[in-house]
């Protein structure tokens, strides 16, 4: 047994500090994760989705500390229940999510990094409640590593570590970006489908025989030798080739411009998803940016998923002028994490990317 609890601690320990670390490279992309689950549509948690950025740091954070105590020996009781109670509410999310298709990512590994389907995450999530029950009954053989006096310190350090972090990536971008937008991707070609590997479908046709229903499946054609059917329905039997950006467009007044603002050189993006919750300072800081792009040769467009009108009335307000697009705002919170940011783009390749805060100091 001993040996046993020595696995489940390690293993256990080592993934929480994984997952953890992960996730806090991108907290923003966590709390986005939490503010679905937080929705009307999902869990009717509303009241909770104003707080989804300080819990996704908060739970972050913990779920780094947690691993790291867990390892060293360090409060070993309160660091279990801990444990427990933390993968018992991941556990319910998950469940949740496979169960009632609403999430179909629980961003456990970050999402982007190493995304998993609910069905996954809940196995995964299972299999640590064991680990951490077989712990729990056996906390007698985790022992502290250290000298207990130095344990409090390397808890201190680790926090304050996971708080830097939290605080550049927030203040900045993330240090590692998993997304499928990240610099060097040409979003044409990460749009492209594959025609070898498409959907596969199955038919099912409804026919009335003899005053009963009955329903033949088939590939494609109507079954022969059967009178005329009453109605089909498509059902997908194969997901095909989901191209890594598949819900990326540029529309303005119902015109989809995209494939022409993919074709040019030197395009100066102005990403933000949602005007209304955009950074007062960002948005003061786009006026000087837009003249500097264009002095360097740059088309500045703005894409945002917020009307026309709120657009004209923040340009006025802020004191800057370009044309703004309409994106999906799901999209342009996975391009990039800052409302507002920067893109450059060439030819439909990303050569670069920037937060507001740092768009003073940007290489045109």
């Amino acid at each position: 047994m001993k040996a046993l609890v020595q696995f489940c601690r390690w293993f256990v320990g080592i993934l929480f500090i994984f997952s953890g670390l992960i996730k806090l490279n991108d907290p923003l992309g966590f709390s986005y994760k939490l503010d679905e689950y937080f929705s009307a549509a999902v869990l009717g948690l509303e009241f909770l989705q104003p707080l989804a950025l300080p819990l996704a740091i908060f739970l972050v954070i913990f779920e780094v500390v947690l691993g790291v105590m867990l390892l060293i020996g360090f409060q070993k009781k309160f660091t279990i229940w801990s444990l427990l109670l933390m993968i018992v509410f991941f556990t319910f999310l998950t469940f949740y999510s496979w169960a009632f298709d609403k999430v179909t990512d629980c961003g456990c590994f970050g999402g982007d990094a190493i995304p998993l389907v609910p069905f996954e995450s809940f196995l995964k999530d299972v299999l640590l409640t064991i680990l951490i029950v077989i712990m729990f009954f056996n906390m007698k053989y985790i022992q502290p590593l250290f000298a207990k006096a130095s344990l409090k310190y390397i808890i201190l350090v680790v926090t304050i570590f996971c708080f830097a972090i939290a605080y550049y990536v927030l203040m900045h971008l993330p240090i590692l970006d998993f997304r499928a937008y990240k610099i060097g991707v040409n979003i044409e070609e990460g749009m492209a489908e594959d025609p070898n590997n498409p959907d596969v479908y199955a038919y099912d046709w409804y026919y009335t025989i003899d005053g009963k229903e009955e329903i033949v499946s088939t590939e494609g054609a109507p079954p022969s030798g059967y009178p005329k059917y009453d109605k089909v329905e498509p059902r997908l039997v194969e997901k095909g080739y989901v191209p890594p950006i598949h819900d990326f467009s540029i529309e303005r007044n119902g015109e989809d411009f995209t494939a022409d603002i993919l074709s040019k050189e030197k395009i100066a993006v102005v990403i933000t998803y949602n005007l209304s919750k955009s950074e007062s300072e960002g948005l003061y800081k786009l006026n000087a940016f837009i003249d500097r792009a264009e002095s360097a040769g740059y088309e500045v467009l703005a894409l945002s998923a917020s009307s026309d009108s709120q657009a004209q009335e923040i340009m006025k307000k802020y004191g800057f002028e370009t044309t703004f697009y309409v994106t999906d705002e799901t999209a342009l919170k996975t391009i990039i994490r800052s409302n507002p940011g920067i893109m450059l783009l060439d030819k439909g390749t990303i050569i670069a990317k920037s937060h507001w805060n740092d768009i003073d100091s940007l290489e045109l």
